[in-house]
């Protein structure tokens, strides 16, 4: 048993203009000690099925259906006390704009001395000397003096390191981190992952990671889970998304990333078109409206039919793709795509 499995979770909101079906029918496991990135285009879906495993979502406004267990726990159907309870505690979640989710109005100390307190019977002084603890983990200079710093004082990486060491107060055992390094300088972006990287290694934690970075999620993930419409189109090990990736929207995010061997006058090669109206998904291949490719698939099978998140061999059963083209010929168009040598899967 993985420490967070996801099985088929769906998470729709109504709108005057329809249904929105942000998430449709996401599945997938973490481990302690493992790092699972959820990667794709705005609006794929990942921030949402992020929220969703937190229990964010306003039960009033969004239908959340599915499981999500974390070591064995439902929380899908679980009070919001239940839930409550074990985020900040058990779960913690790095939110995307630490400006924004840290309180302007309180010191860098008092959120910190707050998120222990809440979970833990400490005193303030305790909760305190926690607090510099932690800042003093994440790599935070003059610890004692910063906690009586305010947000504003603080540079963007700083912040993140607030939030991250806010995260971990309460030695958490699932850690979602959502755009962790977005808006960071490449420099600090590095440290930051490089932080967390050692986190995970002194406490353990499973890390969550949602990003459309892929140079992070190289550098970060042990799997990966890409998004597109609301559905997983490719999920494996990081190896098989970088070298022996299928799917065509995988190729197209991978094709469209800066290389270092590239040379000046060369221009990246973006994927045509926009992504879907989570309102009015195509019927069939989700991504069908922008697949270069559909025509190899006899019988309009990419307009009416909904492929199935299959493995793409039984040699490699982590590996899944969705996709109507047969194999042999997914690994052919990678090849050529990325102009690597794909390996093979029999």
């Amino acid at each position: 048993m993985s420490f967070l499995e996801v099985e088929d979770l769906r998470v729709q909101f109504s709108t005057d203009d329809g249904v929105v079906k942000a998430v449709d029918g996401v599945s997938f496991t973490v481990d302690k000690r493992r790092t699972l990135a959820i990667v794709g285009e705005s609006g794929s879906g990942k921030s949402v099925t992020s929220a969703a495993i937190m229990g964010l979502h306003n039960r009033k406004t969004a239908v959340v259906e599915g499981s999500v267990r974390l070591d064995g726990q439902e929380l899908i159907t679980a009070t919001p006390d239940t839930v409550r309870a074990l985020r900040g505690q058990r779960m913690a979640m790095i939110f995307q704009d630490p400006l924004s989710s840290l309180h302007p109005f309180y010191s860098v100390g008092d959120q910190l001395v707050e998120a222990a307190k809440v979970h833990q019977d400490l005193s303030t002084k305790a909760a305190l000397a926690q607090a510099k603890t932690m800042l003093d983990k994440v790599g935070i200079p003059n610890a004692e003096r910063r906690l009586s710093d305010y947000p504003h004082n603080l540079s963007g990486g700083m912040r993140q390191r607030v939030m991250i060491a806010m995260a971990l107060m309460n030695g958490p055992e699932l850690l979602i981190a959502d755009e962790p390094t977005t808006a960071l300088d490449v420099t600090v972006q590095a440290q930051i992952i490089a932080l967390l990287r050692d986190l995970q290694e002194e406490f353990g934690t499973a890390i969550v990671l949602i990003t459309h970075d892929l140079g992070v999620v190289a550098d970060l993930a042990d799997d990966v889970v890409v998004m597109y419409g609301g559905r997983v189109v490719e999920s494996g090990g990081v190896e098989d998304i970088y070298y022996r990736p299928e799917m065509p929207y995988t190729l197209g995010l991978l094709g469209s990333v800066p290389r270092m061997s590239a040379g000046r006058q060369d221009r990246l090669k973006p994927i045509p078109g926009s992504p879907p109206s989570l309102i009015r998904l195509p019927e069939g291949c989700v991504f069908r409206p922008r697949c270069p490719y559909h025509t190899l698939v006899p019988g309009n099978r990419c307009d009416t039919e909904r492929p199935e998140l299959l493995p793409v061999s039984a040699r490699n059963p982590e590996h899944g793709v969705r996709c109507h083209i047969k194999p042999s010929k997914r690994r052919e168009l990678a090849a050529e795509k990325l102009g690597d040598l794909v390996e093979g899967t029999a």
